[in-house]
């Protein structure tokens, strides 16, 4: 486990809040807090990306130079997203932004969350070929991924929950939206937040399915306290997050 590695709660869920948080906040490729509203003007590339590990880090500076020890990897490239669009592909290793070295994941947020969008924007990667220059167009970010990233800061994610069991019939109608993962120590889990609560209402509005969800997160704000109702068993519960 890394440095400073936090435990989640969730089966084979135990990842420490720096990671969790960061692929989240890293699908999204934001920056700072900032309030919903804020977040709507931010753009967008779509991918999920890691930091380098420090194997990695020296193997890149044997091959391609010392200078070159540096950059973050795109492990998942979204579908329709900015970044497909571009050309680029999971395992690419991004080193340069608009024509700044990008040295970890942060700082690419920032970079990518101020840049303009419907404009071509330089990125460089490296390749198992070398140094690759592409041009992408970035986009605003979509409501859901604010909606995600809004869940993220304040310590969950949300999932559909799956139908189990041998010769299980699906439900009809929509799905409901299950928290699949609660942050060690963050707001949702102080909260009382569990891993398997049914979310039916966030804030002062009612939601039943995970895009619902998402979208009532996304008029939600990191910077005031969440309000969520959900379902436990046959219990209803409300929540109060506290700001991360």
């Amino acid at each position: 486990m890394a440095r400073g590695a936090v435990p989640v709660t969730g089966p084979a869920l135990a990842r420490p809040l720096a990671v969790v948080r960061r692929v989240i906040v890293a699908l999204l490729l934001i920056g700072a807090l900032a309030s919903a509203a804020d977040a709507r003007q931010w753009s967008w590339l779509g991918v999920r990306i890691r930091d380098l590990s420090e194997q990695e880090m020296e193997e890149i500076a044997a091959r391609h130079g010392i200078r070159e020890g540096f950059g973050v990897v795109i492990v998942e490239v979204l579908e329709g997203a900015p970044a497909e669009k571009a050309g680029l592909k999971a395992g690419d290793i991004v080193v340069a932004f608009d024509g700044r070295p990008v040295t970890e994941t942060r700082l690419l947020q920032r970079l990518i969350a101020a840049a303009p969008t419907e404009r071509e924007t330089p990125l460089t990667v490296l390749r198992a070929e070398g140094r690759q220059r592409v041009a992408v167009t970035l986009a605003a970010m979509p409501r859901a991924i604010i909606g995600e990233r809004i869940a993220a800061e304040f310590g969950f994610i949300v999932r559909d929950p799956e139908v189990q069991g041998e010769g299980a019939v699906p439900r009809l109608g929509p799905m409901v939206s299950a928290v699949a993962v609660v942050v060690k120590g963050s707001p949702a889990e102080r909260a009382g937040l569990e891993v398997g609560d049914v979310i039916v209402q966030v804030n002062d509005q009612g939601v039943v399915t995970r895009e619902a969800t998402r979208e009532a997160l996304a008029d939600a704000s990191s910077e005031r306290p969440l309000r969520l109702t959900v379902r436990r068993g046959e219990r209803r519960l409300g929540l109060t997050l506290t700001a991360p």
